[in-house]
């Protein structure tokens, strides 16, 4: 029996509180925990803090905010102004500039509207059969009921009893298994979701023409194509979104992590103009919304943190930071350190050939945060982080990965 107070999200529960490394304080892209140690935060605290922590602009535009407004619904016939432009930004700013943008508080909230809207916009269709979610395999999309539902890890869903029915799985790696899904199931396919990168499935970009092939055959099939750009968003892929990056247009895409860096939680999802049209066709009731939907001082911490992003060119920062990245991990592998590596942009992956857990570990005592996702050591620093931090990461990981060697 544990006498901890705190669960830990994706921990054994029975871990005593004091193993935990306790941070006390951030600053840039380096940690300090409780004993004084100074760490490299090379996953951004996970997958999001683009600006770095301790930021100024954004910290002051929060307690600028406190002191006007700190919260209040937006259900109607209630608005703030925080909330209208962070919207703004984000919608002009996506491949969806006359879309429309939903605001909720996590990638779990954006995911579960997200599969809602789609739904709802073929209810309204008068396409009452057509519900079903297709998902990929390794792809992650959160941990409500309707994001487990479509993870297209089974370790995520195992374990919770019946899940949202209607879902189908196609493999992350082969366009034709997915047509042949369509052939079979297109008239009652609602909608596909993916993420333009797979996240915490390991790091994996889409081969080369799979997001094509999706949207040939979402248009073709009457099915809305959704990405999940949970982690991809906000310059990390070197676009403002994944979608850009990858030049395909979803109909639908979540945000949520790298609109804030964290400072607050934020999320949201946009819409196309087309589906927007569909909505707004009647004056009944959106019957959907979170008790925190442009929650003010979160849509303040937006707009600061967007501005921080735009201002200080971190979009195309991502870009040099990926070339910096690929050539660490090259010369890596050239000295038969690691197996194999893969990404974009701010976000890459090592597999060393074994569990990476041990790795991690050593990575850790040695200053470094990463990730272990199977054999896979992740990287995803913040888009500030210098030429001389990168350095110092792959040195510290070449002495990791020596130390822990078989």
């Amino acid at each position: 029996m544990s006498n901890n107070a705190l669960i830990h999200p994706y921990s054994v529960l029975s871990r005593d509180e004091n193993t935990y490394v306790r941070i006390v304080s951030g600053n840039g892209v380096k940690l300090t925990d409780e004993a004084g140690n100074e760490y490299i935060d090379a996953l951004a605290s996970l997958w999001l803090c683009q600006i770095g922590h301790g930021n100024r602009t954004v910290i002051d535009a929060i307690n600028a905010q406190l002191e006007q407004l700190q919260t209040y619904n937006t259900f109607e016939p209630f608005s703030n102004g925080p909330a209208v432009e962070v919207a703004e930004m984000v919608r002009a700013r996506s491949q969806h500039p006359d879309g429309r943008v939903f605001l909720a508080c996590s990638g779990s909230e954006a995911v579960d509207t997200a599969l809602k809207f789609a739904r709802r916009v073929q209810q309204r269709k008068g396409d009452t059969d057509r519900q079903i979610i297709v998902r990929r395999t390794a792809g992650y999309h959160g941990v409500n009921v309707g994001g487990t539902s479509v993870q297209g890890g089974a370790a995520y869903r195992e374990g919770w009893g019946d899940l949202m029915p209607h879902v189908l799985e196609i493999p992350n790696d082969d366009i034709e298994p997915a047509a042949q899904l369509f052939a079979t199931h297109g008239e009652r396919i609602a909608a596909v979701i993916t993420e333009p990168i797979q996240g915490a499935g390991g790091v994996i970009p889409p081969p080369t023409g799979y997001f094509e092939g999706l949207r040939r055959l979402c248009t073709d099939n009457g099915a809305l194509l959704i990405f999940d750009e949970v982690i991809c968003g906000f310059g990390r892929t070197g676009s403002w979104f994944g979608g850009q990056t990858f030049g395909v247009k979803p109909d639908i895409f979540t945000f949520a992590k790298g609109v804030t860096s964290g400072y607050i939680p934020l999320a949201g999802v946009v819409v196309s103009r087309d589906i927007a049209d569909l909505l707004e066709a009647d004056e009944a009731k959106f019957m959907h919304g979170y008790t925190y939907s442009g929650h003010p001082t979160a849509c303040a911490a937006g707009v600061a943190n967007l501005g921080v992003i735009e201002s200080a060119g971190l979009v195309e920062r991502a870009t040099h930071i990926g070339e910096k990245l690929e050539e660490g991990l090259r010369a890596l592998q050239a000295d038969g350190m690691i197996e194999s590596y893969r990404g974009l942009g701010g976000i890459w992956a090592c597999d060393i050939g074994r569990d990476a857990a041990e790795t991690r570990d050593a990575f850790l005592k040695r200053g470094v945060i990463t990730r272990a996702i199977g054999n896979a050591l992740a990287f995803c620093p913040p888009l500030i982080i210098t030429d001389e931090e990168i350095g110092q990461i792959f040195d510290r990981l070449d002495d990791a990965l020596r130390a822990t060697a078989a």
